[in-house]
């Protein structure tokens, strides 16, 4: 009898109104708030590059969870190492040994280039890692001053906050100090139009009049995500990279939305770039769902924090380790970086050819499966296209696909599916487009 209690206490009610009525009531504001449809979609399973909600209508996932799914929804070999884990000890915090994270660290590390020592310290999210990673740029430097770029994202704690430049993003509180920024150099909408130099040139006066001229660091992410996937151009990570370091600073390279073979040509986005960081911020689809996330340094910045301990509480909880570990693992065995590559060119081509058909479409951009249609009124003015960007976003969900809707205006279209998206998915998702882009011209 008291087992059957328990498991009526426990059962979940999947009616959709019930689902919905229950968040409204027990989630706090700050949870509630994370909402993209008019409707709540109530996504039920997942399999690969699919999805299903609760009334059975099938979509494909051109957002992989905000780009946590890398390998796949509810991946067999991820499942299993993280089950096998869990049923033997679910978790094991720092101050103990365990092999499990030790070896992830290993591997992990080993995806780094060759010639320096890497080290990882795991965190439960994108955000902590964040954070991290600029405590230990000013402590190894002694310097303060971080430069970030508009329009880019890091997270939503204080610190990764403070150095994301997207005002939706920033809460009326005051921020972290010592944070000055950069124009971004976006080729499409930058304020100082295409080429690389001007916004070089822009980073200088930021060093020298918004800063001490004394950095501890700049970070960058590659491919600006929640910005609207903007490409940095060939030549600005590198040429901005010598400018910080000759202000004393580190290169802080955030590839949580762009790491783990996204890009295509690289497993990481700035090895494209020809620099190496200094500190490597990951997350997202390093646990193909699982919490986990990590700041991977080189030993001599890290080790500027040995004499006071720092943790966080899961942060190498082996369960989440060893699914860390089977996602590297599957990456290799199901090359998954070519795949990326192969299905991205072929789906950015098609990306391009929509583009031809429809003016609304501005720009079309991105590298591997990370892409994007940015929306315009005028593609002469190129003033944002948001009310209508907001229109296809809801009709594609209509025609079974899962995407977001980004950028400062919220007028660019992002898809970064999991890196399993097939060939066969390309026309199915482009005819659906071309339907969602036609309700809005017609």
């Amino acid at each position: 009898m008291a087992n059957q209690v328990t498991a009526q206490a426990n059962a979940t009610d999947w009616s959709s109104d019930a689902i919905v009525a229950r968040r409204e009531k027990y989630f706090a504001a700050t949870q509630r708030k994370f909402v993209p449809y008019q409707t709540p979609l109530i996504i039920k399973r997942g399999e690969r590059q699919y999805l299903w909600d609760e009334e059975g209508n099938k979509y494909v996932d051109l957002l992989a969870m905000n780009l946590c799914i890398s390998v796949g929804h509810a991946h067999p070999v991820v499942n299993k190492a993280a089950r096998e884990q869990a049923d033997e000890l679910p978790h094991c915090t720092t101050m103990f040994f365990h092999p499990v994270p030790a070896h992830f660290a290993e591997e992990l590390t080993q995806t780094l280039p060759a010639g320096h020592d890497w080290v990882a310290h795991f965190t439960n999210s994108g955000a902590e890692a964040i954070d991290l990673a600029l405590l230990m740029a000013r402590r190894y430097t002694g310097n303060i001053d971080i430069i970030a770029l508009e329009s880019s994202y890091h997270g939503a704690t204080f610190g990764a906050q403070s150095v994301t430049g997207i005002s939706g993003f920033r809460h009326n509180v005051p921020q972290l100090g010592g944070v000055a920024f950069a124009p971004e150099p976006n080729q499409y909408r930058g304020i100082h139009g295409p080429g690389v130099a001007p916004y070089l040139d822009a980073l200088e006066r930021t060093i020298h009049h918004a800063t001490s001229a004394r950095l501890a660091g700049m970070i960058i992410e590659p491919v600006q995500g929640y910005g609207g996937i903007v490409p940095m151009p060939d030549g600005y990570i590198a040429g901005a990279i010598e400018r910080v370091r000759a202000a004393g600073g580190l290169c802080i390279i955030d590839e949580v939305q762009s790491g783990f073979a996204r890009t295509g040509d690289n497993f990481w986005s700035f090895e494209a770039h020809g620099v190496v960081p200094d500190i490597v911020v990951m997350a997202k689809g390093i646990g193909n769902g699982y919490p986990l996330a990590a700041v991977v340094a080189k030993a001599e910045v890290a080790e500027a924090m040995a004499d006071k301990f720092l943790f966080h509480t899961y942060g190498s909880n082996p369960v989440s380790c060893a699914a860390g570990r089977a996602v590297l693992q599957v990456m290799r065995e199901e090359k998954l970086q070519a795949n990326a590559k192969h299905v991205g060119t072929m789906l950015l081509e098609r990306l391009e050819a929509l583009q031809n058909k429809h003016m609304i479409i501005g720009d079309v951009r991105g590298k591997g499966l990370m892409m994007a249609i940015e929306l315009v009124k005028d593609r002469r003015t190129k003033e944002p296209a948001t009310e209508e960007t907001a229109l296809v976003f809801e009709e594609s969900r209509r025609q079974g696909l899962v995407l977001s809707k980004s950028g400062p205006h919220r007028s660019v279209l992002r898809m970064v599916p999991p890196l399993c998206l097939s060939e066969d998915d390309v026309e199915p998702v482009i005819e659906a487009l071309d339907r969602c882009l036609s309700v809005v011209e017609s």
